[in-house]
């Protein structure tokens, strides 16, 4: 059974930071295209980050230099550093993987004015 299940969410105030994790069970990973959305209340799910499975990124304009996604490939974990957190930021953020298209249940980010 696949699973991507991420923690690291919370209620932080703007300029603040976080870590979300995914950790990755049920398939390889080594390799493996990883990615993070996110969906904001009323908004379509939107790409926020990718890990190509080669040392290759890939970044959202809105997130490019405050997000950071890296992996950590013995223990199967995603991660993304969110840094200077702003209110626009507030989601709910999923991690993602091609190609077969599996989702996690997401993790809850708060970010208070």
């Amino acid at each position: 059974q696949v699973q991507l299940v991420e923690s690291g969410g919370g209620l932080v105030q703007a300029g603040g930071s976080l870590r979300l994790s995914c950790l990755v069970s049920g398939v390889s990973f080594n390799n493996r295209i990883m990615e993070w959305y996110r969906q904001a209340p009323g908004n379509e799910r939107e790409y926020v980050a990718r890990d190509n499975g080669f040392g290759g990124t890939n970044y959202a304009d809105s997130v490019k230099g405050r997000f950071t996604i890296s992996r950590d490939n013995v223990n199967r974990i995603l991660y993304l550093q969110i840094n200077s957190l702003k209110p626009e930021d507030t989601a709910v953020y999923y991690c993602h993987t091609i190609p077969e298209d599996y989702w996690g249940q997401g993790t809850q980010v708060t970010v208070s004015s």
